[in-house]
């Protein structure tokens, strides 16, 4: 601001003495070192004054004391989670006294398709909440040296060229807490589900650093999917980041569900970020997850195809936020992000709006670090903070299988593994679909049980023998003994991992199954059969040996002992 050249003006209905323009120059003279000072009548400023410093306002008035109470009130109280907060506000108010802070004000110089360019806003900062004409919300996305570009989250059309921005000092938050499990709302934590208003318990940023090293434990508890060939080959451990990455339509959402509904009564809290998905999906996503008594510790984060792409970008940062609260209340937290292809593709078109470069496919130069600063907030803790933690399950879409396209690349790289689904596997009717070959976890064998790591024994090796041979009898229609049982092993393998949706296996189902499986117990069994027979076997195992399936889920061992008592039991069973 150039001093010399402002004229500070004073607004308000009736003329100020002599007395009280002196000490509004010796203010000016104080603080901006020039005391030229203008007034103007201005009939709406009832009680009080308003004193425009260039952008700056001091706004001295009836209304702008009164905003200055409700914001000393959010402050006090906003952030606390006690019962009785009358005897924190008659605190406040005792000690409380108005204080003449300037405002600083920007004008919009342009404004469509959901982002404005606002000037004379100097000081504000990245991911800064804007309040513009009519109450509707905005967020600094670009620093330019002299205007800013802005993302607005509410209907536009109050908002024209010329009109007033106010900065707010506060970063774009979600409120959060416990009365948010089994609702559906918005990025902005505003219900959408019918059901009235939620009670916050905190108010948290949507970006926040992510837990650094030292602040992080190992990945060795496992977050059962329930899901067979999952737990089996690639298994998922509290605080990890496991990729679902396919073509559409090959059960990608199929199994992030699956999880959330093998997550009853483990004390878990799910949360499931929608983004740029039908309404009507959504719908019918939460109806079965109420079915499957699932929706009780579920929160729905939906970011509809209709909403505008500011509402989707902020989408999987706002549920993070959701998820970081239960972390830090020590509570395992599973979040899933459906999807991120979506997701990139909104921040794309805010990007391009802001006239950033465009780069590879026309996303903008930091699309990756998009994806990394949100997937690297999910962590396991450690024990002096709580031990809580998080368990991303971010989706990605390829297109015709292609997993070196960029944004997939670039998210295989952020996490630590991925289950890659096959369309032609699908197709075949090998559901879920999951690639043996192509998928991997990186955590391994750490994030499971002892009873499920002998299980499942030589099960993926057994796989990729039975895939490789089964591409090399394709030509040969002569086949030995050996090679032909082999073969019958294998195809028995594939259909025992078929599996119904919203019907998870328990721990001892699963090792059950895989021990009685790799001990050739299916070989005589059609493999059409195969999901017929495996059922009937379990629920034998549950009415007849319920001992040892109670040995399994207590101990998470797999003795000799144990294994021995399946494979009698399982003669046994034949045997009827």
């Amino acid at each position: 601001m150039n001093n010399d050249k402002v004229v500070s003006i004073l607004y308000s209905a009736k003329k100020p003495t002599d007395a009280q323009i002196e000490k509004i120059r010796k203010f000016l003279h104080e603080k901006y070192e020039n005391d030229a000072l203008e007034w103007k009548e201005d009939l709406t400023v009832t009680e009080g004054f308003r004193l425009e410093v260039g952008k700056e306002i001091y706004d001295w008035t009836n209304a702008g004391r009164l905003a200055q109470f409700k914001e000393m009130i959010f402050n006090a109280v906003g952030k606390k989670t006690t019962d009785n907060i009358i005897p924190l506000i008659k605190e406040n108010i005792k000690d409380w006294t108005p204080v003449s802070a300037p405002t600083e004000i920007g004008i919009v110089t342009s404004i469509g398709d959901g982002i404005a360019t606002v000037s004379g806003l100097k000081s504000a900062t990245y991911g800064e909440i804007l309040l513009f004409t009519g109450g509707i919300r905005g967020m600094v996305l670009d620093l330019r040296e002299d205007e800013i570009g802005c993302i607005l989250f509410d209907d536009t059309d109050e908002i024209c060229e010329g009109s007033r921005v106010k900065r707010t000092g506060r970063s774009a938050g979600v409120p959060v807490g416990n009365g948010f499990l089994g609702r559906v709302i918005n990025p902005l934590g505003v219900p959408i589900d019918g059901k009235g208003d939620i009670d916050a318990d905190d108010y948290r940023a949507i970006e926040s650093p992510a837990p650094g090293i030292i602040d992080r434990q190992p990945v060795n508890r496992p977050m059962e999917t329930g899901i067979l060939c999952i737990d089996s080959m690639f298994p998922i451990g509290r605080g990890q980041r496991e990729l679902i990455i396919g073509d559409r339509q090959t059960g990608k959402t199929a199994i992030a569900l699956d999880t959330i509904v093998n997550q009853k009564g483990k004390d878990v809290v799910c949360i499931y970020v929608a983004i740029g998905q039908k309404a009507s999906l959504i719908s019918q996503m939460v109806t079965n997850l109420k079915k499957h008594g699932a929706m009780d510790y579920t929160i729905i984060v939906n970011a509809s195809a209709s909403d505008a792409a500011p509402i989707q970008y902020i989408a999987p940062y706002s549920g993070c936020s959701l998820a970081e609260y239960f972390m830090h209340q020590g509570r395992d937290v599973l979040i899933v992000y459906d999807d991120l292809s979506k997701h990139a593709i909104a921040y794309r078109s805010l990007s391009l709006l802001l006239d950033r470069s465009p780069g590879r496919e026309a996303y903008p130069g930091d699309v990756f670090y998009l994806h990394s600063r949100l997937l690297e907030r999910a962590a396991h803790l450690s024990d002096e903070l709580g031990g809580g933690s998080i368990t991303a399950l971010p989706i990605v879409e390829t297109q015709a299988g292609d997993v070196a396209a960029y944004i997939p690349t670039n998210i295989i790289s952020i996490t630590d593994g991925q289950i890659f689904l096959e369309s032609e596997l699908f197709f075949e009717g090998q559901r879920p679909a999951v690639n043996v070959g192509l998928s991997v976890s990186r955590v391994g064998g750490d994030a499971q049980t002892k009873a499920m790591k002998k299980a499942c024994g030589s099960l993926r090796l057994d796989l990729a023998q039975y895939r490789e041979m089964e591409v090399f009898t394709q030509f040969s229609s002569d086949l030995d003994e050996a090679t032909q049982k082999q073969l019958t092993y294998g195809h028995g393998l594939m259909y025992l991992l078929r599996q119904k949706q919203y019907k998870p296996y328990s721990q001892h189902q699963q090792v059950i199954l895989l021990t009685v499986a790799l001990n050739k117990f299916f070989m005589d069994v059609p493999a059409k059969n195969i999901g017929e027979e495996s059922e009937k076997l379990l629920q034998y195992f549950e009415v007849s040996h319920p001992d040892i399936c109670d040995k399994i889920d207590s101990t998470g061992l797999l003795t000799d002992d144990i294994k021995k008592s399946i494979l009698d039991a399982a003669e046994k069973y034949r045997e009827k």
